[in-house]
């Protein structure tokens, strides 16, 4: 585990909002980043897609699946533990 320490500049209500809210721990905030995290993989894979499309026309959905899939499994590879 990697520990880090944040300073964040929040507008006074945005800030009171979070802390009531619960935000601003440890838990919530690492909960917070692996959402941001699965949404920009969902977009880069939309865009990746949209790449296909663009570059080979004739794309069937089987092979972008093929393709979507094996970027998916990179993806996993990426975010796996090392020893």
């Amino acid at each position: 585990m990697t520990e880090l320490e944040l300073k964040l500049l929040l507008p006074d209500e945005l800030a009171r909002q979070a802390r009531a809210a619960g935000l601003l721990t440890s838990e919530a905030i690492e909960r917070l980043v692996r959402e941001a995290i699965r949404k920009a993989a969902a977009r880069r894979l939309v865009e990746i897609g949209q790449e296909l499309r663009a570059t080979e026309p004739g794309i069937t959905e089987a092979e972008l699946e093929a393709e979507l899939k094996a970027v998916r499994a990179e993806l996993r590879e990426a975010r796996a533990p090392r020893p």
